[in-house]
């Protein structure tokens, strides 16, 4: 406002703005909320311009994982085995969970079911603190949150690549030699990621506002690893159960995905161990929960790092 004399007397001229509502003031001097929700199409279109950042950032945490450790990376692959063994001594030697294989088939069947089960639960653990542990960056940087969950998924991806060398070591210690058979790996692993990525992006929404599900999800996670075969076979230890049980145990994501590595991986793991349908499940598990987790981040985004 500006004051003019009339008469010896000071008068306010108007404001060109009074009785403006506040959305008015906003559209006419070009302004905007910030942190604003983008619609879904620039919400990706912002993500893949960020890309460059979501492979740095989790190569930068996957350097970082172990840097306190003396072994540094090579834990990446021994923690897997140290677990594999811990298995096959309880469920293989003293349990016998491995009826129906030899003992040069059991093996690299419980050493893939490891490998494969950890890469989906690593990228749950890291997703379900991808916003909740990384507030400081959240709230100093406007950038789409989406970014941080599909980077702890990439990681795992990179730390899961990292620890394939030995998988194959192994498949091939027990005679198992590569064959056409070998490159299903790609698909599968790109149907896992997307699988796993999806499941980031709800964790992390869900751990954003409940910080304690990070201590809840090490137990959920226990009770989908023993119901997904990993240390023994479905197909074998179903036999006779009621057909509603095995179908809906054989066909959740986890034992999918492993299912698939095995055969693609162990001569000896035919298509008979398989559920029907087998890759038309898989590519609905990594369709559905990437597109719907993908969604119910993003209807989420202004709230992250608020209150």
């Amino acid at each position: 406002m500006s004051d003019t004399t009339h008469g010896g007397v000071a008068v306010s001229a108007p404001s060109p703005d009074e009785g403006l509502t506040a959305a008015e003031l906003a559209a006419k001097y070009g302004l905007s909320v910030s942190g604003a929700r983008p619609g879904l199409v620039e919400y990706v279109r912002q993500l893949w311009g960020r890309r460059h950042f979501i492979l740095a950032f989790s190569q930068a945490k996957l350097t970082a994982q172990y840097s306190q450790a003396r072994l540094g990376q090579l834990w990446q692959v021994a923690t897997p085995l140290l677990n594999a063994f811990v298995y096959f001594v309880i469920f293989g030697l003293i349990l016998k969970a491995g009826r129906g294989m030899t003992t040069g088939t059991y093996i690299p069947f419980l050493v893939t079911g490891i490998f494969v089960f950890t890469f989906t639960q690593n990228s749950l653990m890291a997703g379900v603190r991808a916003i909740s542990g990384n507030l400081g960056l959240v709230r100093a940087l406007h950038f789409p949150r989406a970014s941080l969950p599909v980077s702890f998924a990439l990681q795992q991806l990179q730390q899961l690549l990292f620890s394939m060398v030995v998988l194959f070591a192994v498949a091939v210690g027990f005679g198992n030699y590569p064959g056409l058979s070998w490159l299903l790996i790609v698909p599968i692993l790109a149907l896992q990621f997307c699988f796993n990525t999806g499941l980031a992006l709800i964790v992390a929404r869900m751990g954003a506002k409940t910080p304690d599900l990070a201590q809840l999800m090490p137990f959920i996670l226990r009770t989908w690893m023993y119901a997904s075969g990993v240390m023994f076979s479905l197909h074998t230890m179903l036999a006779g159960r009621p057909a509603w049980v095995v179908h809906a145990l054989q066909v959740n994501p986890a034992a999918v995905y492993m299912d698939l590595m095995r055969f693609a991986l162990i001569d000896d793991y035919v298509a008979e161990n398989l559920t029907p349908h087998v890759w038309a499940v898989a590519l609905f598990w990594a369709v559905v929960v990437l597109a719907g987790g993908f969604v119910y981040f993003w209807r989420a985004e202004e709230r992250y790092g608020r209150g």
